[in-house]
């Protein structure tokens, strides 16, 4: 079984509820893919089961509020946290690590690409409330942006393709690639140009 045909039933049941309470708990490593979630939300709504406005409304509130506790979770309780054992499983210090070196690296943009990468999203927004190297209004927008248009492709997949499940979780293969692709190309492009900023500045010096 899939998780669109474990979250399906859950959602025609539960409604808008469900879909707020399981993003929230996948803003913190719950390991069902955010973005199957969203695709579910969009189906039951394709189904008529949900208003498609509502749902758009509460993926984007269940995505905000699920990034924003750990954003300032790490902000106001990092130290705390990090010595809680089943926290320590998951945010191993290999993680914590990259973290670390990806707000080094790129700045404010990290929490732009972090939204549409599932497996380092968490310790990246818990690393930049807790290293305050992030203001809140920086992450909220930069995190906001990114949700404007992250919410909105999955829903939309989800409702569109409500008919065909199969043909559906086709598409949603094919979007993740992109997207994967887009973010790629667009992380070797900031490299390059903090790459040429680095050396002339080592030029000048």
């Amino acid at each position: 079984m899939n998780f669109l045909d474990y979250l399906l039933p859950i959602f025609t049941e539960h409604g808008l509820l469900a879909v707020f309470s399981i993003l929230l708990l996948c803003g913190f490593g719950l390991p069902i893919p955010e973005d199957i979630t969203l695709v579910t939300g969009g189906v039951i709504a394709g189904l008529g089961y949900e208003n498609i406005g509502n749902m758009m409304y509460i993926g984007y509130a269940g995505v905000m509020v699920g990034d924003g506790i750990v954003f300032f979770s790490g902000r106001f309780f990092g130290d705390r946290i990090l010595q809680l054992n089943f926290v320590k499983k998951y945010l191993t210090p290999k993680r914590f690590q990259q973290a670390q070196m990806a707000l080094s690296k790129y700045g404010r943009w990290v929490m732009f690409i972090a939204r549409f990468l599932p497996g380092l999203r968490t310790p990246i927004y818990f690393s930049a409330g807790m290293s305050r190297s992030v203001s809140p209004w920086t992450w909220f927008f930069m995190d906001g942006l990114a949700a404007l248009l992250s919410v909105p492709v999955w829903i939309y997949l989800g409702y569109y393709g409500a008919q065909n499940i199969d043909l559906l979780l086709t598409w949603v293969r094919r979007v993740e690639y992109i997207l994967y692709a887009t973010i790629l190309v667009g992380a070797l492009v900031v490299g390059w140009l903090w790459y040429r900023k680095l050396k002339k500045k080592t030029i000048k010096d």
